[in-house]
């Protein structure tokens, strides 16, 4: 009951940041599709800590139309990871969560790719809506930022996760044999 409470009390929060941010800033610019990625990347990131679910749901298994990774190879998900590394996303992002070559290590990353998935999907259809709305009120030219940094900071994210996945679940079934 008290996961639900808090839960539901971060739902509302997000909700009143998210009309804050629709007050003070204008919906049809870089600065509110930024604002409104990020805000909600740490708003989500707050959910799923909270809620912990196992996510045993069949939408993360491997799907057969992926191909082992092909389909996001080609889609030029390599070209995304050279530019996280060239940000310095990649190495941000190993000090925070260091990866360690043990089988324990190693199933709690691939437990993250599922939660950091689930993350960037409930954002992704969130700013999906606002990107909608906007083009709608604005115009679709108004609502490009929106959509640019949907996919960016969204789209191929998921893309990561669906590619980064199976590599690591091989990864779990060899650190188990040895």
């Amino acid at each position: 009951m008290k996961k639900i409470f808090i839960l539901a009390c971060i739902v509302i929060v997000t909700i009143g940041l998210l009309y804050a941010l629709t007050h003070y800033i204008k919906m049809d610019g870089f600065s509110f599709a930024f604002a409104l990625n990020f805000l909600l990347m740490a708003c989500v990131l707050t959910f799923t800590e909270t809620l912990k679910s196992p996510l045993n749901s069949s939408y993360f298994s491997e799907k057969s139309w992926e191909k082992k990774g092909k389909i996001y190879e080609s889609l030029g998900i390599n070209i995304y990871r050279k530019l996280l590394v060239k940000i310095g996303w990649e190495k941000l992002n190993k000090k925070s969560k260091p990866v360690e070559k043990n089988t324990e290590a190693l199933t709690n990353l691939y437990y993250r790719t599922k939660q950091d998935e689930l993350g960037h999907l409930m954002i992704m259809l969130i700013v999906l809506g606002f990107t909608v709305f906007v083009a709608y009120k604005f115009g679709i030219l108004r609502s490009l930022w929106l959509l640019a940094l949907n996919i960016l900071l969204n789209i191929y994210p998921i893309f990561l996760q669906r590619y980064n996945r199976p590599r690591i679940a091989r990864a779990v079934i060899l650190s188990r044999r040895r």
